[in-house]
């Protein structure tokens, strides 16, 4: 497979995974631990939730670009891209799409959270297989890794319970919508499985 048809694959599961995390959060379940804090600002800015989710990855990536000791600007500009489109599939499902229908059983709703982990899974696997995009996140995590004495799953368990403090410290002070529920616990029993049996 060349070169060029990998990125256009890996662009078109990066955007699956976006409306993946979409469903997740039409379910009105809960959310993932990072998608917790982003859901929490959004409501708190009332900023669309794509938008807040592209710019906390933007610093995400402009740390990673500080760390970085090749710093190739190219890649970056490619990610800064990606996570635009990420950002607007996530705006047009929820805010466009999604609103067309409701769930009002609880049992659909678990049932869509539980498609939309899968989905997001499946295309945050196939996007580190091919491992030419990447998740600021996971990056960031690694250059830490790379530089210190901490292990990888350390800065990203560390990085998942700060979004969840902070989203839990807002939702108390500022009466919002709590998004820390059962639906964090089945992303976090989950989510991993499913990208590794995706990347391999």
């Amino acid at each position: 497979m060349t070169k060029q048809k990998k990125l256009t694959l890996s662009f078109l599961y990066y955007l699956l995974s976006a409306f993946g995390i979409s469903l997740t959060l039409k379910a009105s379940i809960g959310v993932s631990s990072f998608n917790s804090l982003n859901a929490t600002l959004s409501e708190f800015s009332q900023i669309k939730i794509g938008t807040i989710t592209v710019i906390v990855n933007l610093l995400f990536l402009i740390s990673c670009l500080v760390l970085d000791p090749q710093r190739k600007l190219r890649n970056y500009f490619t990610m800064g891209i990606a996570l635009l489109f990420f950002g607007s599939t996530i705006n047009l499902s929820i805010y466009f799409i999604f609103p067309l229908f409701t769930l009002h059983a609880y049992l659909l709703n678990c049932l869509l959270f539980v498609l939309g982990t899968i989905i997001a899974g499946f295309g945050t696997g196939k996007v580190l297989k091919y491992q030419l995009l990447k998740f600021p996140i996971e990056t960031f995590c690694l250059f830490l890794a790379n530089q210190s004495h901490h292990s990888f799953k350390f800065y990203r368990y560390s990085i998942d319970l700060f979004c969840i403090l902070i989203a839990l410290v807002l939702t108390f002070s500022f009466h919002l919508t709590l998004v820390v529920r059962e639906g964090t616990i089945i992303s976090l029993l989950l989510l991993s499985p499913v990208i590794t049996l995706a990347k391999d």
